[in-house]
This record gives structure tokens, sequence and C-alpha cells, in this order.
């Protein structure tokens, strides 16, 4: 029986204080790229997938996150009567039925295998997504629905993939390959933040998920690894150990840290020029920075 994801867990609960002080009152979360949040890309992409259930784990702080998928009756209404019909229809897209979403708080900052691990009552025994808003992938197929396609044939533990440099291995978790096979990449490890050099590839895994109920029965047992959390690729590649197969999946598309100031803005300038009308302004003045900057050289 093959079986289907239509839930996705995202994990929200950390503080946000590489952009502090901005975070001190806003979730980094909702922090925007041109006009949209983090997290609206986030379920946006999930939604393309088939994901029907949203199950957020969030922290102290996080009100704001929750407000932001209610409805705003006074502001529908305000511009209802102004006529502004097409920014009434794109906030409506950001409105979530009833029974749709639901909030689960991590009460210490325990790792992304803890916060995942706080959601488990809401999964029961069936496939499950994770999606980590800070990774932003811009893509002509949604990332996640690239990886549910491939989830249909492979019914496996799957994680989103990608080159890195050797120097960059000690911020990801990587893949021991097994075998690999273009897009698919079957594995026999995962080692999280490998120091330079020690690295068993250079394929990272970055934030996007399909796991199955073993690794939540996995993390049931807490145990810490690097940095001494409770890591998501260690009950992984537990679950890996007692035969269930895992699968990087190397997405097409580009994917920005937004976790980074750096990436951040790489992705507000990215998304800017994909927008008709916003590019030539914005290249224009991007054009003109460098000029300005080779003519002082």
């Amino acid at each position: 029986m093959r079986r289907k994801v239509t839930k996705a867990i995202f994990p929200v609960a950390g503080l946000g204080t590489r952009f502090l002080p901005a975070t001190k009152s806003v979730p980094k979360e909702i922090m925007t790229l041109v006009d949209r949040p983090l997290v609206q890309y986030a379920i946006d992409e999930a939604r393309a997938a088939g994901i029907k259930e949203f199950i957020f784990v969030t922290s102290r702080g996080k009100s704001a996150l929750e407000d932001y998928f209610d409805n705003a009756p006074q502001l529908e209404q305000e511009l209802r009567r102004k006529g502004k019909d097409e920014l009434l229809e794109i906030l409506k897209s950001t409105n979530m039925d009833s029974g749709e979403i639901a909030y689960m708080r991590q009460h210490k900052p325990l790792g992304l295998g803890h916060a995942v691990w706080c959601a488990r009552r809401f999964i029961a025994n069936e496939p499950f997504a994770v999606i980590l808003p800070d990774d932003v992938i811009a893509a002509e197929k949604p990332c996640l629905q690239q990886m549910v396609e491939a989830f249909e044939d492979t019914q496996s533990n799957m994680v989103a993939a990608m080159d890195v440099p050797d120097t960059a291995t000690q911020s990801y978790g990587i893949l021991d390959v097994k075998e690999d096979m273009g897009n698919i990449v079957s594995t026999k490890g995962m080692v999280e933040k490998p120091e330079p050099g020690s690295a068993p590839s250079n394929l990272a895994v970055i934030g996007r998920y399909i796991l199955t109920p073993t690794v939540l029965q996995k993390l049931n047992k807490k145990q810490t690894g690097a940095g001494g959390e409770i890591q998501l690729t260690d009950a992984i590649d537990a679950a890996r150990e007692e035969g269930e197969e895992v699968h990087g999946f190397r997405f097409r598309g580009q994917r920005f840290d937004c976790g980074s100031k750096a990436g951040f803005l790489q992705a507000t300038v990215a998304f800017a020029l994909a927008r008709d009308e916003l590019r030539d302004e914005l290249w224009n003045y991007i054009s003109d920075i460098v000029h300005a900057e080779k003519a002082a050289q």
C-alpha cells in the first residue's frame, strides 16, 4: 500500500538571535522577503505538495505568528469597502481553516530532533514532512512537491540534499553515500556537522524531510548528539541502522539560507528581481551602485 504524505511539521521555536533587535518583538518566521513572510513561502510550498494538516512547534513570544494565519475581519471589511479586491484575495490566501493548523509549544531549546518529537501526537502511524522556514527554495516546481513525487516510488525516509564546499560541511548534516543515482542517492549513514576534511561526502542535508514513524520512535529516546542537542539526523540514521532506507534527494532549485543575514538579503534581492513590477527599478539601482564602486576604484 502506497502511503501518502498529508501532514507537515514546522519547527519555529527558535529565538532568531542573529536578527536581533528585530526579533525582540517580531518572530523571525514572519520577517518578509519583499511582501511575504518566510513562513508563507513554507506554507505555499507545503500546499503545493498536497499537505492538508500543518503543525507548528512554537515557543513563548510567537503569538504574532499565530495571529498571522487568523482571519482579520476589520482589515477585510476595509479592503472590501474600498474595492481593493486584489489585495483582499491576497489577504484571504493567508488564512488557515479551523482544524487545518495546530500549535505545540517547545518549552526548552533542545534541538531540531526534540522540536519534531514535540509534535509526535499529531502524527500517529504515518509518514510526515518537516519544513524549516529558514530554508527558502526558489524552484519552478516546489521542492517538497518534488520530494513527495519521489517518495511515491521510494516509500522511505528522504532528505533534501545539495552539494556544498569542503569548508562548509561543519554547518550541515552530511550524507554518507552508498549509491548515487542522480536526483536520488541511497545512503549508508549520516554525520552531523563533521569537521572539514572528515566528511564522508559533500552532500548536505537542508531543511526539507519526509520521514517515517520509526524516526519518532528513535526520538523518544531523547539521545543527545552534536552540540549537546537532540539531533534529527541521528534519529534518521538510527532508523536506517534498523533496516529502513534513507534517501537523499537532489532538488531542482536555488536554496537561500534565510537564517543568516547574508542569505536573507540575497533571497530578498532574488525574489524582488523575479517580480515584474520591481525588476527594472531594482536592477537599475543595483547597476548604479556597481558603476559607482567601479568608478571609485
